[in-house]
C-alpha cells in the first residue's frame, strides 16, 4: 500500500492525513452457481459463509475506524489543553518577565534562537518511529530537497528563508511589545484576528474560495478590533497597545499566506528544518542588535547575573512547545482542535488577569471579546459547512417521517387484514 506523507506548512492551518481501508487482498472469489441439487446446496452454503465472513470483516473494519476516531479525539483533548495551556502560560510568565527585564527584543532573539531544537527534537522522533535508520546528515539532505533541486544554497536562503525569519521576528517582538501596553487578555483576543487577516489575504493573493460566512467572520474581528479601543476610552496607551497587536497579527498573516505562496507545503522534517534553519540566522544574523540595544541603553538589563534565566528559559520553552504542538500536532488528532486551543486562551488569561485585578472587565470589553472569539471560531468551518447542514437537516427530517410513515403503513396493513378476515368469514359462511 502506497504511503501518503502528511504535509504542513510552520505556522499555518493544515489538513490531516486521510485514513483509508483499502480492501485486502486474497478474498476468494465467489462460486458460480452449477445445475444440480448438491452443487446448489453447496454454493448456497459457500455465499452464505463468505456473506458471513464479509459482515465479520465489515464489522471489524467499523470497529476499527471507530477506535482511530475516538483515541484520535483523545489525542485532540490533551492537544487542546496543552496548547492552550503553553500558549497562556508564555503570555502571562513574558508579562511577568517584563517585571523585572523589560527587554522584549532580547527577548525575542532568545526565544526565537530557541527554534535550533526543531530539527533535532524531530530527528530523535523520526528515529524512534520510522524503522529506516537515516543518519542526521542523510535525513538533513533528504528535508533540504524542499528548497529545491540545488538544496539549501545562498541564494535560497536569502530569498526565501531570510525574509519568513524577519516575519518571525516582528511577529514575536510585536506581540510582546503589546504586552508591555495592554493586559494579557485583550492580547490574546485581539491576535486571533490574525486568522481572518489570513482568509482576507489568501483569498486576495492566493485567490482561495470566496465564502460569505467568512467575510462575516472578519467583519466581526474588525468591528472587536474597535470596540476593544473603545472599552478604554481611546487612550494612547491602550491604542498604541491594540496597534502593536493587531500589526502582530497581520505579520503572522503575512507569514503564513507569503510561505503558501513561496514555499506551498513541506512534510514535518522539512518544517522542522526550516524553522531550525531560522532560529540558527536568528542567532547568527541578528546577535548584534541587543548588544547594541543594550550598548545604547534601549534595553539595558545590568549585570548578567540580573537576568532572571528562569523566566526567560520559561517563555522561550513555552513557545517552542507552542510551535511544536500548531505544527507537528496534526499528525495525532484534527487540526481544527488545535485552533481551538489557542482560542481557548483567552478566558484562561482573562481568569488570571481577574485573579490578579489586572482587568476591569466592563460590558464593551466582554462583547469585543465575544465578538472576536466568535468570529475565530466561523473561521474554523469548513468550506461545505451550508452543505454538511442541509444533508444534516434532511437525515433528521427523514428520520421524522418514518416513523410516521411506518404507522401508517401498519395501518393499512391492518386493515386490509381486517377486510380480508371478513371476506374469509363471509365466503365460509355462504359455503
Amino acid at each position: 500500500m502506497k504511503k501518503h506523507s502528511a504535509r504542513v506548512a510552520p505556522l499555518s492551518a493544515c489538513n490531516s492525513p486521510v485514513l483509508t481501508l483499502t480492501k485486502v487482498e486474497g478474498e476468494d472469489r465467489p462460486r458460480e452457481n452449477v445445475v444440480g441439487t448438491s452443487d446448489g446446496q453447496a454454493s448456497t452454503v459457500g455465499t452464505s459463509t463468505e456473506g458471513a465472513s464479509s459482515g465479520r470483516r465489515r464489522l471489524h473494519c467499523c470497529v476499527r475506524v471507530t477506535a482511530l476516531q475516538v483515541r484520535k479525539a483523545l489525542w485532540g483533548i490533551a492537544m487542546v489543553m496543552c496548547v492552550c495551556s503553553s500558549w497562556a502560560g508564555s503570555t502571562q510568565l513574558a508579562k511577568l518577565t517584563f517585571k523585572q527585564f523589560d527587554a522584549p527584543f532580547t527577548l525575542t532573539w532568545f526565544a526565537t534562537t530557541w527554534n535550533c531544537l526543531f530539527f533535532p527534537l524531530y530527528y530523535v522522533g523520526h528515529m524512534c518511529k520510522n524503522p529506516e535508520r537515516q543518519t542526521p546528515k542523510q535525513r538533513f539532505r533528504e528535508c533540504c530537497r524542499f528548497f529545491g533541486d540545488d538544496g539549501l544554497t545562498a541564494k535560497v536562503f536569502f530569498t526565501k528563508v531570510a525574509p519568513f525569519g524577519l516575519l518571525w521576528t516582528l511577529t514575536n517582538y510585536l506581540y510582546l511589545q503589546a504586552l508591555r501596553k495592554i493586559n494579557t487578555t485583550d492580547v490574546s483576543a485581539l491576535f486571533c484576528c490574525n486568522k481572518a487577516f489570513v482568509f482576507l489575504l489568501s483569498w486576495i493573493v492566493l485567490r482561495d474560495r470566496f465564502m460569505g460566512v467568512r467575510i462575516v467572520a472578519a467583519i466581526l474581528a474588525i468591528a472587536g478590533i474597535v470596540m476593544m479601543t473603545y472599552a478604554d476610552g481611546f487612550h494612547s496607551h491602550s491604542v498604541i497597545g491594540i496597534t502593536l497587536v493587531v500589526a502582530s497579527a497581520s505579520m503572522s498573516a503575512l507569514y503564513k499566506v507569503l510561505f503558501k505562496l513561496v514555499l506551498g507545503s513541506a512534510k514535518f522534517g522539512e518544517a522542522a528544518l526550516f524553522l531550525s534553519i531560522v532560529g540558527g540566522a536568528n542567532f547568527v544574523f541578528i546577535s548584534f542588535v541587543p548588544i547594541i540595544l543594550y550598548f545604547t541603553h534601549v534595553e539595558y538589563f545590568g549585570s548578567p547575573s540580573d537576568i532572571p534565566w528562569a523566566y526567560l528559559c520559561g517563555v522561550a520553552g513555552l513557545l517552542l512547545a507552542f510551535n511544536i504542538l500548531v505544527n507537528f500536532g496534526i499528525a495525532i488528532t484534527y487540526p481544527t482542535l488545535i485552533s481551538i486551543g489557542i482560542v481557548l486562551s483567552v478566558p484562561v488569561n482573562a481568569l488570571v488577569d481577574l485573579y490578579t485585578c489586572d482587568i476591569q472587565f466592563n460590558t464593551v470589553r466582554l462583547i469585543a471579546v465575544f465578538i472576536i472569539c466568535l468570529g475565530f471560531l466561523m473561521l474554523l468551518l469548513p468550506e461545505d459547512w451550508d452543505q454538511c447542514l442541509i444533508q444534516l437537516s434532511t437525515k433528521l427530517r427523514s428520520k421524522r417521517e418514518e416513523p410516521a410513515e411506518g404507522a401508517a403503513e401498519a395501518g393499512t396493513n391492518s386493515s386490509l387484514n381486517w377486510n380480508r378476515r371478513n371476506r374469509t368469514s363471509m365466503s365460509t359462511f355462504t359455503h
